[in-house]
This record gives C-alpha cells, structure tokens and sequence, in this order.
C-alpha cells in the first residue's frame, strides 16, 4: 500500500481522466467516479460527526458504530472502484439492521415530521443522512448503466435510516427533543 500512495500529485488526471482499481481509465465525471465521491464525501462527513460533542452516555458506542460504518464505507469505494469487485455483503447490511432495531427501539414513536437541528451532533448526523442519500441515488444510477452488487444500494439505503435514527438518539441524549415540523395550513381562495 506504501508504494502505491507514495506519490500523490501523479498529473494523469489532467486531462479529465482517472483510474480505476482494475487499470482501466474512465472520465471523472463517469457515473462510477461520481459514486465513489459521494461515498467518500459522506465518510468524511461522518469523520466530523465524530469530532462533534456526543454526549458522554453514548459517546464510546457510537463512535465505535461510526468508526465500522467508516471502515464500510471505505471498503464500498474499493468496490465501486473495481468493476465487478465484491467486498460489502449481506452481513454488512445486517449489521445495520441490527443498530437499526436497537436504537429505534429507544425512541418515541414519530407522529409528525422532523426537521434537521437540535444539537450540533444531530444536525451533522442530518447532514450525513442527506449526503448519504445523494450517495444512494449515484450508486443506483450507476446500476442501471452498469452491473452492480445488491449489498452497496441496499448498505447506503439502510445507512441513511440508521444515521436519522442516530441523529434522533443524539438529540435525546443531550436532552433535547426533535425538532417537529409545524405545517399550518392556509385557505386559499
């Protein structure tokens, strides 16, 4: 891995080209290199999460959860960058709905619409969502082009649920509630 990440600034791209992990070469505005930067971009937005104040009585567990989720979602751009390269699968996705399940389990019910706030720590776990689901729409467009694995679409898709659900929880343990959405309705004429 060192030789390979021994020089950076390699100019190939120049042109508007870039590499993928099989040796092939693809325009970096192809649907495949648009994927890989929303999930990286979403990864990243995760690694802020982490530096956000969680508060203390869930702050080893779920920075724990998002360390894995980091380490997944990294493995899902090797795949992305390696056409028809397996490395996320049905476990992955599992383990999600397993997060999913417990956490959820600790909230209230929903019987309106949230909007993002609360905390700083929620309002950036709204921020991953969000990015998460630009992630989702790229991979899915990407698979109607190109054959894809079930495991990456149905990861970032779960992801997105978890992450809403972490940013629910975030709010409750700061002692915050969620941020209800006050649709008022206006007569027309």
């Amino acid at each position: 891995m060192g030789n390979r990440l021994s020089k950076i600034a390699t100019r190939t791209g120049d042109a508007g080209m870039t590499g993928l992990g099989d040796g092939s070469r693809v325009e970096k505005d192809h649907l495949r290199i648009c994927a890989m930067g929303d999930v990286d971009e979403l990864n990243s937005e995760i690694g802020a999460l982490m530096t956000e104040a969680i508060p203390e009585s869930i702050a080893n567990e779920l920075k724990t959860l998002f360390l894995q989720i980091q380490h997944d979602l990294f493995d899902l751009g090797g795949e992305l960058c390696i056409p028809n390269y397996k490395l996320l699968n049905p476990d992955h996705v599992a383990q999600l709905d397993v997060w999913l399940e417990k956490y959820n389990k600790q909230l209230p019910p929903l019987t309106e619409f949230i909007l993002p706030g609360g905390t700083r720590a929620a309002a950036q776990a709204h921020v991953c969502r969000t990015v998460c689901r630009r992630a989702e729409r790229s991979i899915v467009r990407l698979g109607w082009e190109e054959p894809l694995y079930d495991s990456p679409r149905q990861y970032v898709n779960r992801l997105s649920d978890l992450l809403f659900v972490i940013a629910r929880i975030l709010n409750r343990a700061a002692g915050e509630t969620d941020v209800l959405w006050k649709h008022e309705k206006k007569e027309t004429k």
